[in-house]
């Protein structure tokens, strides 16, 4: 193990030290001379500050070290990784709250996230009193942190609780989600070190209430509100202040007292903990399919820009640039209920073209989830020679027939319902809402929907879905 980031001895008295691993000349010749004035923060728990400020630098062993006054404790990431036992397991919690603090207490000033750049002192007497928090200058430290991740002892919160989409307050609530959840799971929600960052991008761990059945659900919720902030498709709707202020909080007991790991935890019913093993399985199973099918459209997207370009063409040349203008479809003659479910039963069909038409100025998020399963149909067709028509079964035809799960290659909609809301004719304007059971390929479950349509009259008085306000939720 090297440790780039420790206590010292220089000119007779214990420092704190940063080894650079650079030697005199490339030490010279970079910015790092510049880091002997970049400030380092220590934050007492009565909300008083002091700047840190390197002192000097020394060669060391050939490699330049940079230090300043001493702060006595332990780095944060040792505190996390080191989580195991329940003596442990407080003294981190302890640790992150002091942490949290610390971080609100200097409001917008900017600090160093990352924990194995913070050193928290976890223990009464000593230089600074129990709760002080010391955080490294920034570019120091990444420096150090640099040097020391080849052959570091415990990495794990060097890398996995630091989102590089994140800033700000944004990214102190990840990094508290992150660490948060090392300590009550024992393991790190990305694990993965190939696909760390798309992992993070993506979503993809486990939820906190299923990874630890039993924990607080106020502290589940806060945590993956941490963690899906960088999930664009996810957003929460919590923003990284929020979070971090909802965490000190719930953590804890009144102004100076920290609540005990024990006491954020309850027994589950039997009944609770056989939902949550439905939930676990369900879980899998669709952040499996969503995760391989988005990738493999991200690796594949030459070839399936391709193949939709190809089926361009194809149409193109089977016909005139006028006459495939003239056959594509419109809502004419259509009144608004006939439009609503013409576009739903577009969904069996893999139609894309229909579902353009009934819309206009409505989210294509249904089209483009179409269209994605039409390239991928016809990708699979110039693979798999014996397959001629659609590589998808329609539900209503998957469920006729008897409607076994896994509904493997099944796409589409059951069980539609249409009920009108309000408007008329008068007004060309009118509101309808759907129902419906929406089946996925290879998925073991469906979605059911809820949405409510607002249609209006366009130029060519034609009747046209204008916006679409959708609830939904999981259904076995």
């Amino acid at each position: 193990m090297m440790n780039r980031i420790y206590q010292s001895d220089i000119e007779g008295k214990p420092v704190l030290c940063f080894d650079t691993g650079l030697d005199s000349a490339s030490f010279a010749k970079t910015k790092m001379p510049q880091c002997l004035t970049e400030p380092g923060y220590i934050v007492l728990p009565n909300g008083s500050r002091e700047v840190w400020k390197a002192s000097g630098v020394n060669e060391i062993n050939e490699s330049m070290c940079v230090w300043g006054t001493l702060f006595a404790g332990t780095r944060l990431d040792r505190l996390i990784n080191d989580s195991e036992s329940e003596e442990q397991k407080e003294k981190a919690l302890q640790a992150v709250v002091f942490w949290l603090r610390a971080k609100m207490l200097l409001g917008g000033e900017e600090t160093v996230t990352n924990p194995a750049a913070v050193i928290v002192n976890p223990e009464e007497g000593g230089q600074f009193p129990k709760g002080s928090v010391f955080f490294s200058p920034l570019n120091l430290s990444n420096r150090c942190l640099l040097m020391e991740k080849p052959d570091s002892y415990g990495t794990g919160a060097v890398d996995y609780c630091n989102c590089p989409d994140l800033a700000e307050t944004d990214a102190d609530a990840f990094c508290a989600g992150a660490m948060l959840y090392k300590i009550f799971s024992g393991s790190f929600p990305f694990t993965d070190s190939k696909t760390i960052y798309q992992d993070m991008r993506d979503g993809v761990f486990l939820p906190l209430h299923i990874a630890v059945p039993g924990l607080d659900k106020n502290l589940c919720d806060l945590v993956r509100s941490a963690l899906t902030l960088p999930v664009e498709s996810e957003k929460s709707k919590k923003k990284g202040a929020e979070i971090t202020g909802s965490l000190l909080t719930l953590l804890m007991n009144g102004e100076s007292n920290i609540v005990s790991p024990a006491s954020l935890y309850r027994e589950l019913t039997a009944q609770e903990k056989s939902h949550l093993e439905k939930e676990n399985k369900k879980y899998l199973l669709r952040q499996n399919t969503y995760v391989r099918a988005k990738r493999f459209t991200a690796k594949n997207k030459t070839m399936l820009t391709a193949v939709i370009l190809s089926s361009v063409i194809v149409i193109f040349l089977a016909g005139s640039f006028i006459n495939t203008i003239r056959m594509r479809p419109t809502t004419e003659g259509m009144d608004a209920e006939t439009v609503v479910i013409a576009y739903y039963n577009a969904f069996d069909s893999l139609d894309m073209d229909m579902m353009e038409a009934c819309i206009k100025g409505a989210k294509k998020t249904d089209v483009n989830a179409v269209t994605s399963l039409f390239a991928i149909s016809k990708t699979r067709q110039s693979y798999e020679q014996s397959v001629t028509g659609s590589v998808y079964t329609s539900a209503e035809e998957w469920r006729n027939s008897g409607g076994e799960l896994p509904a493997i290659d099944v796409f589409g909609i059951t069980d539609l319902t249409v009920q009108f809301i309000s408007g008329s004719d008068l007004e060309n304007t009118m509101t309808y809402r759907t129902s419906y059971y929406l089946w996925s390929p290879d998925a073991s479950y469906s979605v059911y929907r809820t949405d409510t349509l607002t249609l209006n009259v366009d130029k060519k008085n034609n009747w046209r879905i204008t916006d679409i306000q959708r609830d939904e939720r999981e259904s076995l």
